[in-house]
């Protein structure tokens, strides 16, 4: 029997996330960004649609790397304005069943102790629906709004990461017993103090001696997703990621990825499988292959390359506005995003892009392909994808927001019904049960699963 295939959609608290200047086209209602309708809408389509989630993106910081200057971020609305991902979650949850919500939040400037508390409420609201991606950010400008003059060398972020990853764990996962908020009327006892404890972690960069301030949610960590993979960003990975999500323009970008990060998961102690791999990507679909090309190039007469430019600057590190449309894109090293560089460098020996050429293919969608077609082209599509890389599904970029995603669960998922790849229910149970097959709670081979503690450990510790 085939794989099933996952699917997320992806989206921005912003105006046109991925594919800059489309928020002109009619029908397009990303610039509703401030309207908790439009958000609680989506989340209603993307149900119906048997989504797995809703990947919601985040940034701190603004792309004023092109130019030097925010000008063309805040011209053309290149992920500016852009707003609080995790203030959408309750509203999207109390309108859906079964719809996970992967949330992003940037540990460089997040402190852990407040940022675990807001995990857990959102996990206990959401009845265990919630999944926090894992980002260190690319951005300087988000780091001088935390008063510092730069960013952190690169691979130091993932240094600082893990130690990150130490401090919520030990919240989470160590602090409460299951069952420690007793709620025993009778005695009017509401938690057993012998079965609550101080989470204590001391580090080079982080310190914390402090109970957890909320009872254990459904899955007491949230579903772990992660979204880099440059060599050190696949190392954190295979540790740490229940899911990652992965952006390049093809099999050949992908596919090394992937392979790498099932190998090291296996080296630390988990298995290949414990990793779903989603791809970005972005569908194009109608009744017939001619709609949906038609439908592609009425697209791109709102697309704004500079937008894309001011987008791939921001990734890269590198302002594109000192290049010549036709110049080769050669490799820099910076201390932005790897990936994104390595894309449309070195990761494909066999391409050789030019700036022009960016800047058309991020219009719509960002670096990941777009599938254009029919049902049966683009199902065609995804699954030569899939058996090209060995990923478990896409994360589905938007070009018009409603209007993609209701033609991916108009089109696309029953055609992938009739193939057997795609489910005709939502399984039972918490995010990570839905997606993971197993219990609510991180397995035993995770590690945070060394953080846990009873309370007679924890006395026959002191």
């Amino acid at each position: 029997m085939p794989k099933k295939i996952r699917l997320n959609a992806f989206s921005m608290n912003a105006v046109g996330h991925q594919s800059p200047g489309l928020w002109r086209r009619p029908g397009d209602r990303s610039a509703e960004l401030n309207r908790l309708s439009f958000w609680t809408d989506l989340a209603r389509t993307l149900e119906a649609g048997l989504f797995d989630g809703l990947f919601l993106a985040d940034v701190l910081g603004v792309y004023d790397v092109y130019g030097g200057s925010p000008d063309a971020a805040l011209r053309h609305g290149t992920q500016i304005p852009a707003n609080d991902p995790s203030m959408l979650v309750s509203a999207m949850a109390a309108v859906t069943r079964n719809l996970g919500f992967g949330v992003t939040s940037n540990l460089t400037y997040e402190p852990a102790f407040p940022f675990a508390r807001r995990m857990s409420t959102l996990d206990h609201l959401t009845d265990g629906r919630v999944g926090w991606n894992v980002v260190t950010g690319y951005l300087d400008s988000a780091a001088r709004a935390a008063g510092l003059s730069k960013q952190r060398a690169h691979d130091d972020r993932y240094a600082v990461a893990e130690e990150y990853m130490d401090v919520v764990y030990s919240l989470w996962e160590g602090s409460w017993d299951d069952g420690a908020a007793v709620r025993d009327f009778a005695r009017g006892i509401f938690t057993d103090p012998a079965r609550v404890r101080p989470a204590r972690v001391r580090g080079r960069h982080f310190s914390v001696d402090a109970v957890h301030l909320s009872e254990p949610s459904p899955q007491r960590t949230p579903v772990l997703y992660q979204a880099g993979t440059s060599p050190a960003g696949r190392a954190f990975a295979a540790r740490h990621a229940e899911c990652v999500f992965m952006s390049g323009p093809s099999p050949t970008v992908i596919a090394p990825r992937v392979s790498d990060i099932r190998r090291c998961a296996v080296e630390a102690g988990r298995r290949a499988d414990d990793v779903t791999i989603f791809s970005l990507a972005t569908i194009v679909t109608g009744p017939t292959d001619a709609a949906a090309e038609a439908k592609l190039a009425d697209y791109r007469k709102y697309v704004s390359h500079e937008g894309a430019l001011t987008l791939m600057s921001g990734w890269t590190g590198v302002d594109f506005s000192t290049y010549g449309l036709d110049q080769q894109v050669a490799h820099v090293e910076t201390e932005a995003g790897r990936s994104a560089m390595e894309n449309i460098t070195r990761a494909d020996p066999s391409r050789v892009w030019t700036v022009r050429e960016v800047a058309e293919h991020v219009a719509i969608g960002g670096i990941g392909p777009v599938f254009v077609g029919g049902p049966k082209t683009v199902a065609d599509l995804m699954e030569a994808w899939i058996a090209a890389t060995g990923v478990d599904g896409f994360n589905l970029a938007y070009a018009v927001v409603p209007e993609s995603f209701e033609d991916v669960a108009e089109f696309i998922v029953p055609e992938l019904q009739r193939r057997g790849r795609f489910k005709r229910a939502y399984a039972p149970g918490t995010l990570r049960e839905k997606l993971s097959g197993s219990g609510p709670k991180l397995p035993s081979r995770h590690p945070a699963a060394a953080f846990r503690q009873t309370a007679a450990a924890a006395q026959a510790a002191e």
